[in-house]
């Protein structure tokens, strides 16, 4: 697997109720407290809403990294 985007943001995942929508929420807070810029927070958000439930986990995983 390759390495994320962000390598150096952490958002922890584990014991979320399965909601994609705030897993979306939680790790857009994240990328912007580490100072990603809008374009790049939007780009995540638009990948990660296009498609299921198991689409948002991939989009996740490839941009940050998940604890």
């Amino acid at each position: 697997m390759e390495s994320p985007k962000y390598p150096l943001v952490n958002v922890e995942l584990t014991g979320e109720d399965g909601n994609a929508f705030f897993i979306i929420g939680r790790v857009s807070r994240a990328l912007r407290r580490a100072g990603v810029s809008d374009d790049d927070i939007n780009e995540f958000t638009e990948e990660a809403t296009n498609g299921n439930y198991d689409h948002v986990l991939q989009t996740v995983m490839k941009w940050v990294n998940v604890q």
